[in-house]
């Protein structure tokens, strides 16, 4: 295609609800050549004319006005100048980034002074031609001709630049570095905004010519609406500069996660890339954390409701696999030791003493001494209490209604004095050397205030079982069946192995 025609000159002026301000880019392209506008907003919608001013505008944002005139030279007009090290492998970029994200480039070439180019040179990615051992004989206006296919048809984009050269006084220029991302990991949440962060070192010099961007999967971040990125130069130290960049990430898709994002920088001597993967923020450690404490609250819980089913049963599996024990010298299992009955109310708590109370352990393997049932007439009552008492493991105290009417400790050991001197020496070898350990049966409703403060203790300490009086038309069954509870706590305070399941040693 002929490059006859005219010089087209665009201004670039940002403006805000179309009030233009600010300094103006200016870009210089040849009549014949093939321009892309690019308007920076995300609607397409645009109101342009082939002649005179271009507005590119979003309602109630930043927009962008470009004015346009002609002239008629071959090569456009020189917007920029480039200045270059005698002696170093520069690099000229071509800066036609929006030719090149068309994706239909098919040939570039480079002219000096608006003919061939003669020389060592070579053209890389996006148009970068790097002098070979430059002088200053390859001073003068340099212009980037990008051929290019667009929609069937041929065209060639043009843009100048000039270099002059300088003598080198730090020598050989610095070559960039990318300090981070190098294979970094950002953990990310799907559908939530994201940044990934870039540093880049320069050099010793802030060049016109060195700029920043991003990819991902080798796809330009202009082709996702979701991305956006910025980046700018700064200096550390005296003369020591590095160049940021932020990639902005709106909205996290599937496509942006496990797939590499580059953040790159080029600059005249070199182009080098940093990678940096999304990765999907793993809840597994979380799940399995919150599912243990939910588990081990839940077996917690278990385990508390059913404690005394679960001992048991470890008891029963116990008795059955392991070897007979050495007895400990304790005859009995418990002494029960209760209010004689003495009126006609009193009858239901010798009925459970005398009766349900051992058939109901005995048949079980414990062995209980009872005191009117297993003593024999003429034995000093205090000392077989006293013998008795020592060689039990427990002391079950029933508690009855019928001590309400003893309101101090002193009347009820006038009035009772086995039950007064059996409370005082079992309870006094409880509290003192830990056994034999007590446990509370309440019949009935009972006022402890009227009990001795030693049995309030106990009773603070560990609580009681209670144990419900049948009504006259409840059978036997049911009766039993409402105190099941009473029974498996009952047997889960007695000792583990019946006394009759031990072995003595003579």
């Amino acid at each position: 295609m002929t490059a006859a025609g005219w010089v087209i000159l665009l201004s670039v002026i940002f403006t805000v609800a179309q009030q233009l301000s600010g300094d103006a880019d200016t870009y210089h392209v040849s009549a014949g050549y093939l321009f892309a506008l690019r308007c920076p907003s995300e609607d397409k919608l645009t109101n342009m004319s082939h002649n005179g001013s271009y507005t590119c505008a979003k309602w109630g944002q930043t927009g962008v006005s470009i004015a346009l005139s002609v002239s008629s030279d071959k090569c456009p007009e020189v917007p920029e100048t480039k200045h270059i090290t005698v002696g170093v492998n520069e690099g000229v970029p071509c800066k036609q980034t929006e030719i090149f994200n068309l994706k239909t480039t098919t040939n570039t070439r480079w002219l000096k002074d608006c003919k061939p180019l003669q020389g060592s040179i070579s053209v890389e990615e996006r148009g970068l031609m790097r002098l070979n051992g430059s002088s200053e004989s390859d001073a003068g206006n340099y212009t980037c001709m990008v051929d290019v296919t667009f929609n069937g048809r041929k065209f060639t984009a043009a843009r100048s630049i000039r270099l002059t050269f300088k003598t080198s006084e730090t020598g050989i220029a610095a070559e960039p570095k990318v300090i981070y991302p190098q294979q970094e990991v950002v953990v990310v949440k799907e559908g939530v905004a994201a940044e990934v962060k870039c540093k880049a070192y320069i050099g010793f010099s802030e060049e016109n010519d060195t700029y920043m961007y991003w990819t991902v999967d080798n796809v330009s971040t202009d082709d996702f609406t979701q991305l956006s990125d910025s980046w700018d130069s700064v200096q550390e130290g005296d003369r020591v500069y590095y160049g940021v960049s932020t990639l902005s990430i709106s909205e996290v898709h599937r496509q942006f996660i496990n797939v590499p994002i580059s953040c790159c920088v080029q600059t005249t001597r070199k182009r080098t890339c940093g990678m940096a993967w999304l990765q999907e923020a793993d809840h597994s450690a979380l799940y399995t954390s919150v599912s243990l404490c939910i588990s081990a609250s839940l077996a917690a819980a278990a385990f508390l409701f059913f404690k005394v089913d679960l001992v048991l049963a470890y008891r029963k599996l116990l008795r059955h696999f392991s070897k007979q024990q050495i007895s400990d010298g304790k005859l009995y299992d418990a002494y029960v030791s209760f209010l004689r009955p003495d009126t006609l109310t009193s009858d239901v708590t010798a009925n459970f003493a005398l009766q349900i109370l051992p058939r109901e352990m005995e048949k079980h393997g414990y062995s209980l001494f009872i005191r009117g049932r297993d003593d024999c007439p003429g034995e000093a009552v205090h000392d077989v209490i006293a013998a008795m008492v020592r060689r039990c493991h427990r002391l079950i105290i029933i508690l009855s209604p019928e001590m309400r009417s003893s309101t101090e400790e002193e009347t009820l050991c006038d009035n009772q004095t086995q039950l007064c001197y059996e409370q005082n020496i079992g309870v006094h070898d409880a509290l003192t050397r830990n056994e034999p350990r007590v446990i509370l049966v309440e019949i009935g409703s009972v006022d402890y205030r009227c009990l001795p403060e030693s049995l309030r203790y106990i009773k603070r300490k560990q609580g009681a079982l209670k144990w419900k009086k049948p009504s006259l038309k409840t059978n036997t069954c049911i009766a039993f069946r409402s105190n099941r509870n009473f029974w498996k706590c009952l047997r889960y305070n007695m000792p583990s192995v019946p006394s009759g399941k031990l072995h003595t040693i003579v």
